[in-house]
């Protein structure tokens, strides 16, 4: 799987005030969480019979109590699947980029976790907490999955800032490998003067990848050897880095996608692209090879795979959370 324990590089913790007291839109508060100790926590893993690819044209279905009811820009985003339930964040395409992490409980409870997150992509690490790339500081954060308190993991390469953090995913080592567009660069000053992919280990960031323009999604396989990046815009890419001792190393051009943003990966190993204004998610093989296409109704930003078995496909968008049920297991984020 993709979590391992991270502690040696969190620092600072920082509470966020009224995390449990703005509920969102929709949502009911968020109860007191009973006291959790971090032996509780059982990553998931990939089952020793995990199914069938998904094929052909299919259609996900829209989560009933999921769509937003104000009239903001809202794009959902990031989700993951921990203990029976799906962590996405809300955020408002707006000047500062407000952003919110909730929960959903199914089959149609919505809680609000943390009601100022400034978090885009969220991944979970093997103590069950939750990590999230965060634009409002431009860095790589974690929240406390009972408490909403927040830690600073890492918020700058070569002394500046980076531009606004979007994915990321927790190799078995504990290494961070994360993206770095520019989409939400205005939320806080400063910045890169290039966009790039990133990987962070043993308290040190690397880049991995400068000549994606505007990287977006990030995964890495069920094995852990192989790493996924979308990005590139109108003709964007979907390229995979074959990782020695955690090291990106050789790449291949998998696929050609319009507009990609977030990757999901089945426990087969094929790879769910989603490609934002075409409403659809592209599946391949791990050779490249188009297997199937999903659509939705909204603009789609990201996807992961949850349920008791692992076997529903969430998929978060514009304001908008669909599911689909399909015939193999797959990653919670």
């Amino acid at each position: 799987m993709k979590t391992k324990p991270i502690a040696s590089c969190l620092v600072a913790v920082l509470a966020i005030g009224g995390c449990h007291s703005a509920a969102g839109i929709g949502d009911t508060p968020l109860a007191a969480a009973p006291a959790k100790s971090e032996e509780d926590f059982k990553p998931w893993t990939c089952p020793a019979n995990p199914g069938t690819a998904p094929a052909g044209a299919l259609t996900a279905t829209l989560v009933a109590g999921s769509e937003a009811t104000d009239t903001l820009p809202r794009l959902y985003e990031g989700p993951v699947w921990i203990d029976g339930a799906l962590y996405f964040s809300d955020f408002v395409l707006q000047d500062g980029f407000t952003s919110r992490i909730r929960k959903f409980t199914p089959p149609d409870r919505f809680e609000t976790l943390v009601a100022d997150s400034g978090s885009n992509g969220l991944a979970v690490d093997a103590r069950g907490q939750l990590l999230a790339a965060t634009h409002d500081r431009k860095q790589l954060s974690t929240f406390d999955r009972y408490s909403g308190a927040r830690a600073a993991i890492i918020g700058s390469f070569e002394d500046q800032p980076f531009n606004s953090p979007n994915d990321l995913v927790i190799g078995r080592d504990g290494t961070i490998y994360f993206t770095d567009p520019d989409f939400q660069r205005a939320a806080a000053p400063g910045g890169q003067q290039r966009t790039r992919v990133y990987r962070f280990a043993h308290g040190k960031v690397s880049v991995v990848d400068d000549s994606i323009d505007n990287p977006n999604g990030v995964a890495l396989s069920p094995s852990g050897d192989m790493l996924y990046v979308a990005g590139g815009g109108e003709n964007g890419v979907l390229r995979a880095y074959l990782l020695v001792d955690g090291v990106p190393g050789a790449r291949i051009d998998l696929a050609h996608v319009a507009v990609p943003d977030g990757i999901a990966v089945d426990c087969l190993g094929n790879v769910y692209v989603t490609e934002h204004a075409l409403r659809k998610v592209q599946v391949f093989s791990p050779q490249g090879e188009e297997l199937a296409s999903i659509g939705v109704d909204a603009n789609i930003t990201n996807a992961a795979f949850g349920g008791e078995d692992g076997r529903t496909l969430y998929l978060t968008g514009a304001g908008r959370l669909w599911s689909l049920s399909v015939p193999v297991a797959g990653l919670p984020y």
